[in-house]
């Protein structure tokens, strides 16, 4: 999909904004403290519609910590506006998680073998229950507005409740082969990027999640890629000042994050769902909110749309659209392939019929 521009991120704050807008398609409020305001982002707003049947209605991942990046990091913009892909709600921008083994657990629980998972998911069923118990009998001893806390206390138990339930679903699903519980972050940056991407499969491969967002690389990242040469940080080599030797080491790790992302691609396409593949069956969006790093521009944006999106789609085109068309207009598009009407999202004037 070419010749597309997101308007929210123009600006000199573009390293807080490129995250934050990427997939909502609204300027946040500015501020570095703790007020931030922001859209909320078409991941979850498939979430609410088609992520309420799976044990985790949408995944947020990364591979680089965020933590440490708190208080002022642009120009008006905090911190907040770029540890995060994704807002829940205007004010709640959600964690994104970057260790191969919290993922693995919140997926199919805590222990080392399928035997221990299934034991602590009894526990914690039973733990559950007393909780539940004495709550309700609690409940009609208090008065109208502790009530309503209470009932507000019992519906996340009985969310936890569901999830539970659908633990005990993936556990018990003997065509499901897991691999063993990753140790931890690894050292390697490609064998970090390569497990968190088969931890996506294995999601929509159980039905844990439909809904996905992994940041693989974060702004101003520095990170060095010495497995194909280039001993330079990355944000360093962006700003290549149209210099051969740096444009040349650019196109290196982008070629590198797009080979990566292909490997994905491909291990979906392999993995039988239904009557088709998990690729069949998927939609997936792939890009990056800047165009020219040199220039931090947003226009036009590179973007790749791949899967079938069960039968809804078709691939092997190219699109290109008119100069400057809203990248929000095809936000709302991919949300309608995935089943999901959305009439708009931030400056979208509709969804891009030809996709």
């Amino acid at each position: 999909m070419s010749r597309l521009h997101h308007r929210a991120a123009d600006s000199t704050a573009v390293h807080s904004l490129s995250p934050t807008t990427w997939l909502s398609g609204v300027r946040p409020k500015p501020t570095q403290g703790v007020d931030a305001f922001a859209g909320v982002t078409a991941d979850q707003i498939a979430a609410g519609v088609i992520g309420q049947d799976t044990l985790l209605p949408s995944m947020e991942l990364a591979t680089e910590d965020h933590s440490g990046l708190i208080g002022a990091c642009d120009r008006d913009y905090g911190c907040i506006y770029m540890n995060t892909l994704s807002w829940r709600t205007p004010t709640t921008p959600l964690p994104m998680e970057i260790n191969p083994r919290k993922v693995f657990e919140r997926m199919f629980g805590q222990g080392g073998s399928a035997a221990e998972r299934v034991a602590r998911i009894k526990e914690d069923r039973s733990i559950l229950d007393a909780i539940a118990k004495e709550a309700a009998g609690l409940q009609v001893q208090l008065g109208a507005a502790d009530r309503q806390t209470m009932s507000q206390y019992l519906d996340n138990v009985r969310e936890i409740e569901r999830r539970i339930q659908r633990a005990e679903k993936v556990q018990g699903d003997e065509a499901l082969t897991l691999p063993n519980r990753p140790a931890g972050i690894p050292f390697d940056f490609e064998e970090h990027v390569r497990l968190m991407y088969d931890l996506m499969v294995l999601a929509y491969q159980a039905n844990i999640s439909r809904v996905i967002t992994f940041m693989v690389s974060r702004e101003v990242s520095n990170r060095t890629y010495t497995q194909i040469g280039v001993t330079d940080g990355h944000h360093a080599i962006s700003h290549h000042q149209n210099r051969a030797d740096k444009m040349e080491k650019n196109v290196r790790i982008q070629t590198f994050n797009v080979g990566m992302f292909a490997e994905f691609v491909e291990k979906l396409q392999k993995t039988a769902d239904g009557d088709g593949t998990l690729l069949d069956n998927t939609v997936l969006l792939y890009g990056s909110n800047m165009s020219n790093s040199n220039a931090h521009d947003h226009f036009p944006l590179p973007n790749l749309v791949l899967g079938g999106a069960s039968g809804r789609m078709k691939g092997g085109r190219h699109l290109r659209y008119p100069d400057h068309t809203p990248m929000t207009n095809l936000l709302v598009s991919v949300l309608d392939k995935a089943g999901v009407r959305q009439e708009k999202l931030g400056d979208s004037t509709g969804a891009l019929s030809e996709l």
